[in-house]
């Protein structure tokens, strides 16, 4: 689909979603002032090509894992290779090419066995590749259920108000206490997160009645979550980069925050390695994201070094490989 081709009503749609993914689509056409059918009609076009996927994933941090971005530099010509044999694994999430197409970006998670990590010893052995650099993530300021979708001003407070789900009253289940039963349930919401609850049943062998429940639970826990991934075409964005700045240890968190509330921010953490901040910016084109540098990032007085790579094409997202079938875990420790 061309910009051009999306209107309000898709705009609105992404983000009824992002506030509850699994919302019905009638409780949306309510809040949105549209029929049924019309909600059903737009998902299933932006769906079927490829502008909107709902993805049911489970929080790093509450899981108990240790995040990775990884950073693979490769010859030339050896990038695009590398980058499709690392998507088909199912321990990585957000791969990208960057940086002119000679180096890889890319999100891996590992358990309490750090030395178990997936690049840093697993990585093709191949020519290809001529550097990694590893950067463990401290703290998320931006990122998982926080979308930049959010921070995109298509609703209003009484819409969204008629699409957040009502309080729970589900007892939190906790990470540890994950049988087969949910590790199926989680594979499925993984690769669609409206994935129905007859299907659901069946992956998990229980009836659609616990696993409503368990679904609950975990959403209680912070367990799961629900994301959008989504066409950035549909806001009227077309630039993507990475950002890696240094700061003053004593101003992190502060800069860390602010960037955080920034518009273009889609994700921002702290990290170890050469720098310390890690970021993700989604701007309209080119000259907004220099703008961008020049003004809202020079703004942010403890930076002493900005380094950007801007994303010349997304290998994988946080769901499974296109073409890649069998029961594939989804991504967490056991699999940004």
């Amino acid at each position: 689909m061309k910009s051009h081709e999306f209107d309000r009503l898709d705009r609105q749609l992404v983000r009824a979603l992002q506030v509850d993914g699994r919302a019905s689509f009638s409780r949306i056409a309510q809040a949105l002032g549209v029929s049924d059918q019309t909600v059903a009609r737009r998902y299933g076009r932006l769906r079927g090509r490829g502008s909107l996927q709902v993805m049911g994933l489970t929080s790093p941090a509450v899981m108990g894992e240790v995040q990775w971005i990884i950073r693979v530099q490769c010859t030339p010509d050896g990038a695009a290779p590398v980058a499709e044999a690392l998507a088909r694994r199912d321990d990585t999430a957000w791969i990208s090419l960057i940086s002119g197409g000679t180096e890889i970006n890319c999100v891996s998670r590992s358990g309490d066995d750090r030395s178990d990590s997936l690049l840093l010893q697993r990585l093709p052995r191949t020519r290809s590749v001529v550097g990694v650099t590893a950067y463990c993530v401290l703290h998320t300021y931006f990122g998982e259920s926080l979308s930049l979708i959010s921070k995109l001003d298509t609703l209003t407070a009484e819409q969204t108000r008629l699409l957040e789900p009502g309080p729970s009253t589900a007892v939190p289940r906790p990470a540890e206490a994950l049988d087969e039963a949910d590790h199926r349930m989680l594979a499925l919401l993984q690769r669609d997160g409206r994935t129905g609850l007859a299907e659901l049943a069946s992956a998990g062998g229980l009836s659609q009645t616990s696993v409503r429940r368990r679904m609950a639970e975990l959403k209680a826990s912070g367990v799961l979550y629900y994301d959008i991934d989504f066409d950035r075409r549909i806001f009227g964005l077309d630039t993507v980069a990475m950002l890696w700045l240094s700061v003053s240890p004593s101003e992190l968190d502060r800069t860390g925050r602010e960037l955080a509330e920034h518009p273009e921010v889609a994700f921002c953490c702290a990290t170890t390695g050469p720098t310390n901040l890690h970021a993700v910016v989604i701007c309209k084109d080119i000259p907004a994201f220099y703008t961008y540098l020049t003004t809202s990032i020079s703004a942010l007085g403890a930076v002493q070094q900005v380094e950007t790579g801007p994303v010349l094409r997304r290998i994988k997202a946080a769901g499974p490989y296109p073409g890649v079938s069998g029961d594939v875990r989804y991504w967490s420790g056991r699999q940004a």
